[in-house]
């Protein structure tokens, strides 16, 4: 396997910009970590958060495609991550997400195939080392990951309902109880062998 270079967080932050910037995405700003208009947050836990009335219906942007660097803090909630700071490799409590929207724009295509791009063509990712999960039912970006990105049926992890419940799934996003939902697909990296820890859906994936 080869190794992939190395980048600081604001080299990463600027490609991520960039490379949306060229796809015609209007870069908006990071919303403040303390959202001063959503009495249901107490800090603001993810990219989405505002751009949430967007989703609802509730406010029209006069921009479509939208890319943003958003600070984000997970303490409690829905989105609770402080319990599992410690146990796995991959959570913590403050962190900055990147985040390309679409407003009724485009949709999986689109989407899945610039993930690849930016991954594998900007940041020279090795393909070979990198592994996606889909929703169960997810056949339309199953057959895009297979067919249009060339991935291995191998390498495609689809997930089910995991969590005790319909449509509770690391690949089914819900904003909350009710409201904006839907299947979502997502990238892992396989550090390799001398790294604990097993492919998405495996008893061990959180190492």
């Amino acid at each position: 396997m080869n190794t992939p270079a190395k980048f600081t967080t604001s080299q990463i932050r600027a490609d991520f910009l960039e490379f949306f910037k060229g796809k015609g995405h209007t870069i908006v700003p990071s919303a403040p970590l303390v959202p001063g208009n959503d009495p249901t947050l107490l800090f603001t836990n993810s990219g989405m958060v505002q751009f949430k009335d967007v989703f609802l219906g509730a406010e029209k942007r006069s921009y479509v495609r939208a890319a943003d660097v958003q600070r984000c803090l997970r303490a409690g909630g829905k989105h609770n991550d402080l319990d599992q700071v410690g146990y796995t490799a991959r959570h913590h409590t403050f962190f900055e997400m990147l985040g390309n929207w679409s407003f009724g724009d485009y949709f999986k295509k689109d989407a899945i195939a610039w993930a690849w791009e930016l991954l594998t063509q900007v940041w020279k990712l090795p393909a070979d080392r990198l592994l996606v999960t889909v929703y169960q039912t997810d056949d339309e970006a199953y057959a895009l990951w297979r067919d249009m990105i060339g991935i291995p049926e191998s390498r495609i992890v689809r997930i089910g309902d995991n969590k005790g419940a319909p449509f509770a799934s690391d690949n089914f996003w819900q904003m909350a109880d009710t409201g904006p939902c839907g299947p979502c697909t997502e990238i892992f990296y396989d550090h390799g062998d001398h790294i604990a820890g097993g492919p998405p859906g495996s008893p061990d994936e959180d190492g």
